[in-house]
């Protein structure tokens, strides 16, 4: 009985380890006027995506959001975006006890450890005034990455949609 207790405890674990949220962040230069920008263009794509696949998963993915809000792909915009990725590979140690040895039960816990490693990518999304060549946005958003395309793809998706969920800063969106 304890040990179907323990599983479902492990079992609980693993998945709220494996549903963890992507952090997002965004931050703004509060003197900007955002309302006064309708166009924008890439400076720079996402670097350090091994798959342009992917590459393009994220600029389309920034597009959808800034086209949302009445802006326009044109060369050399008012607001200039660069995007970048990077990754690093980060490890934790679990320790399992799986119940105690010896006679009637008594005597130490068997414990066992297990390090996990697993891959963590963030995305950085930056916006800069095509005219005073200032940086007035930045949203970065971080997570472990996943090796199915279909979740990766969602997670990307969830990402962007909170990292865009408040722009522009300051208003409504320019139409």
């Amino acid at each position: 009985m304890m040990g179907r207790f323990a599983a479902l405890g492990f079992a609980v674990f693993l998945s709220a380890c494996a549903s963890t949220p992507t952090s997002v962040k965004t931050d703004f230069d509060p003197g900007t006027n955002f309302a006064r920008f309708r166009t924008y263009s890439w400076i720079a794509r996402p670097e350090g995506v091994a798959s342009p696949l992917v590459q393009q998963r994220i600029v389309d993915g920034v597009d959808s959001r800034l086209q949302r809000n009445g802006w326009k792909l044109v060369p050399n915009g008012d607001v200039h975006v660069a995007a970048r990725v990077t990754t690093s590979e980060r490890q934790t140690a679990n320790t399992s006890s799986v119940g105690y040895i010896g006679w009637g039960g008594f005597g130490p816990p068997a414990t066992g450890a297990r390090v996990d490693t697993y891959e963590v990518g963030t995305l950085v999304v930056d916006m800069y005034d095509g005219s005073r060549k200032q940086a007035i946005w930045r949203g970065s958003a971080s997570g472990t990455l996943d090796s199915d395309t279909a979740r990766m793809t969602a997670l990307l998706q969830a990402a962007l949609d909170k990292m865009f969920a408040g722009f522009p800063p300051g208003g409504a969106p320019a139409k």
